[in-house]
């Protein structure tokens, strides 16, 4: 039985929301060094596919105000088709990935690429960036930012939310 299959790329696209600041300033203020402050997204089928504060949004590669990414990992293959990926996001934007759930710490961009990256290659997305809330909680000033840090919504302007609307972005 011949089983053709199109394989497409699939990349994480990562962006240091601090543009640097982090690097500097983390030691003094958390008493450890953090890298950057990570955005992440998801590009596969010619389109970068992010989460913030206004849900699920798509835009072409790096084509967010974010400008270009710090950083891109090549996340592997995968066989799933752009409709039957956009109806799995449309699911998502009905459900888990509504704008309102959106959370700084414990449902943001980064938990959000990460689901995706397992549906579509089974690999996670690396844990230096998922674990970054909980690295920066874990110390005495993130704990006392908390409350500010909470109330944050990132949604990088430049894309097109969907929101569980397929075909309707």
């Amino acid at each position: 039985m011949d089983q053709n299959y199109t394989l497409y790329p699939v990349k994480l696209y990562v962006y240091d929301l601090s543009n640097g600041m982090a690097r500097q300033l983390s030691p003094l203020m958390l008493g450890k060094q953090l890298d950057g402050i990570w955005h992440t997204a998801i590009v596969v089928h010619g389109e970068e596919f992010f989460y913030g504060g206004e849900g699920i949004a798509n835009c072409p590669p790096g084509g967010t105000s974010l400008g270009e990414p710090n950083s891109i990992i090549d996340l592997g293959i995968t066989e799933v088709t752009e409709e039957i990926f956009m109806e799995y996001l449309s699911s998502l934007g009905e459900s888990t990935y509504r704008g309102n759930q959106y959370h700084l710490f414990e449902w943001n961009c980064n938990t959000f690429s990460n689901e995706v990256a397992q549906f579509l290659t089974g690999s996670k997305i690396p844990a230096h960036i998922t674990d970054l809330p909980a690295e920066v909680l874990s110390t005495p000033f993130g704990q006392a930012l908390r409350p500010l840090l909470d109330s944050i919504n990132i949604a990088p302007q430049g894309g097109n939310t969907f929101n569980g609307h397929y075909g309707q972005r």
